[in-house]
């Protein structure tokens, strides 16, 4: 008796992600492979990239392009550019060393990298409790009259309407 090989959706319990289910879509046809092979190409690149340069500048560098020998950073203002262009020789010369072969590096401002993509989270106000208000409100009689003692005041007020 001769067994059928499995496929892989029919392994058991073990369902593919939707990140390896797009991959192997991705690398399904000659184009997507293409795209797939110069993203994991740009990848590696700035991983070593990055290996070579200091912690800061490692932090907002990025790697645009690979073209010919020539390799394409870019970084978000024209302060790290600067940095990045007096370093471009030794980069280019270590990331040889590493087996890479490439023969310049051109540096690009792209000021879109400096935006913070973090989404701002509601603040959660929580109401004083009675206690909170009663040593607001101790508090509020030792004070002499001023913009502190009328804070506490309007900060009573808010809290018992």
């Amino acid at each position: 008796m001769t067994r059928m090989p499995r496929s892989s959706s029919a392994t058991a319990g073990h369902k593919a992600s939707p990140a390896s289910l797009a991959l192997s879509w991705l690398g399904s046809d000659q184009h997507g492979a293409s795209v797939l092979a110069m993203a994991r190409n740009l990848l590696a690149a700035e991983e070593a990239t990055k290996a070579v340069l200091p912690p800061a500048l490692a932090a907002v560098c990025r790697v645009a392009r690979i073209d010919r020998q020539q390799l394409t950073l870019a970084v978000p203002s024209a302060a790290y550019a600067s940095k990045l262009r007096q370093m471009a020789p030794r980069i280019i010369h270590l990331l040889n060393q590493k087996g890479w072969n490439l023969e310049n590096a051109q540096v690009r401002v792209q000021a879109a990298l400096n935006q913070n993509t973090t989404t701002v989270l509601a603040r959660e106000a929580v109401p004083l409790d009675e206690n909170a208000l009663q040593a607001f409100d101790t508090l509020r009689s030792q004070l002499r009259p001023g913009p502190l003692a009328d804070a506490v005041s309007r900060l009573l007020a808010h809290h018992r309407s």
